[in-house]
């Protein structure tokens, strides 16, 4: 059922009273710097930005299903994921089916921050995040960066948000408390008392405008659909992603898993384990995708593929039970293979570690590994033959990944041999 829009500002306090919730299926937020202020100026310009569409959970059933909040404050590093609510039974929610990086934009814009990494810095310097805070020149004419912005909204640190002849840099946030009328002719005043009449009336029109844009304008429209049925919720997401920028299959499998296990959060204990894998020694880009298709290796569940029928209820109550062995192998591989030199600018195949940690699961092996004496034969035929398949000029890590995995599963399974391979 499509319904009319209401202004910002109420989207804004259902989200800080978490009755505009994002189910597990959601992704988390993605957008740029740019791509904020690219949707502040199409509100702006009055521009569609596109219908919402809504999910109606009935109070009786929110404790059947996982629900994050929006992130407000931003950090690349420090705080990227989506905050975890908790259940929250007994409470009518809205649902956030498609519009997320919309209304997060909106939200982190309006009462948030980002704190994006500087380049050249170095990830663990306390400098190379400044928190910045999104802000509106009320006197620019467009935007010299951007020719296809008529107002120039632009991610600023306070202290670099300073006003010239030019430029009068108004913080966005502060058009939650701010009146309208005299109050907004007194806020521009008294900042700049002598502006001439043209620039005095430039200032006010572009700030009366952003105030108009976000309490009064019913700007945010939705489709609200009311079905129970997550089966079905699921296949409306599926076909809405089935164009444009499309979710990863594996965002959607992850919310299976999340739904099913019965104690850890799967979604957190998956973003921790990428986090701390990551981090080893000089660093690597490991995704979710690489520590779910590791569960399913090392779980040893009929295939290592992306495929629904791997992610029922008895595989995700294995794969449950296995995870803290599961995790443990995952860590010391990702180690052994920063033990060889290897980073993520030249570990070329990320599933090329994989077969390395069935073996050292298989095994049960312990961080001692990595350094005893006994094991140094071992350790040099796993480097010998991760460099080879590394180096191979054909690559054997790209089509048929999944069957080539599932057979090397079982060549270390089946192997007599108390070696690797």
């Amino acid at each position: 059922m499509y319904k009319p829009g209401g202004p910002i500002i109420d989207a804004l306090t259902r989200i800080q009273n978490n009755q505009y919730v994002l189910p597990a299926i959601q992704r988390e937020f993605v957008w740029q710097l740019e791509q904020i202020a690219k949707l502040f100026d199409s509100l702006m310009q009055d521009y569609p930005i596109g219908t919402f569409l809504f999910w109606n959970v009935e109070a009786v059933n929110s404790h059947k299903f996982k629900f994050y909040g929006f992130v407000r404050d931003y950090h690349k590093r420090d705080n990227p994921h989506c905050p975890d609510l908790g259940l929250l039974p007994n409470q009518n929610l809205t649902a956030i089916l498609d519009g997320q990086q919309r209304l997060t934009a909106l939200n982190i814009g309006l009462r948030g921050s980002m704190s994006m990494k500087v380049p050249y810095k170095w990830w663990s310097s306390p400098d190379a995040f400044p928190k910045c805070f999104l802000y509106l020149d009320l006197l620019a004419k467009g935007d010299a960066e951007y020719e296809d912005f008529k107002y120039r909204f632009k991610f600023l640190e306070p202290s670099k948000a300073k006003d010239t002849s030019d430029e009068i840099w108004f913080k966005v946030s502060d058009v939650l408390n701010l009146k309208a009328g005299p109050s907004m002719l007194k806020w521009i005043t008294d900042r700049h008392p002598n502006l001439d009449n043209d620039r005095l009336n430039l200032a006010f029109e572009v700030l009366a405008k952003l105030h108009e844009t976000v309490h009064i304008k019913p700007l945010v429209h939705y489709y609200e659909e009311t079905s129970q049925d997550i089966e079905k919720v699921l296949n409306i997401f599926i076909r809405l992603n089935s164009g444009g920028t499309v979710l990863s299959y594996s965002d959607l499998l992850l919310s299976v898993a999340v739904a099913q296990w019965s104690k850890p959060d799967a979604r957190q204990e998956i973003h921790n384990l990428v986090d701390e894998i990551n981090g080893i020694r000089d660093g690597f880009s490991f995704s979710k995708d690489f520590v779910l298709k590791a569960g399913l290796m090392l779980a040893d569940i009929s295939s290592v593929g992306f495929k629904v029928e791997n992610f029922n209820h008895e595989n995700m109550q294995t794969l449950e039970s296995l995870w803290p062995k599961i995790r443990t192998a995952i860590v010391l591989a990702v180690h052994l293979i920063a033990d060889f030199g290897l980073n993520w600018q030249t570990l070329r195949a990320d599933s090329a570690v994989l077969p390395i940690a069935y073996y050292l699961y298989h095994k049960n092996f312990s961080d001692n590994y990595r350094s005893h004496n006994s094991y140094d034969g071992d350790r040099t035929l796993i480097k010998g033959w991760l460099f080879r398949s590394l180096l191979k000029p054909s690559g054997i890590w790209g089509s048929g990944l999944d069957t080539l995995l599932t057979a090397l599963r079982s060549v270390i399974k089946d192997s007599t041999d108390p070696g690797f391979l």
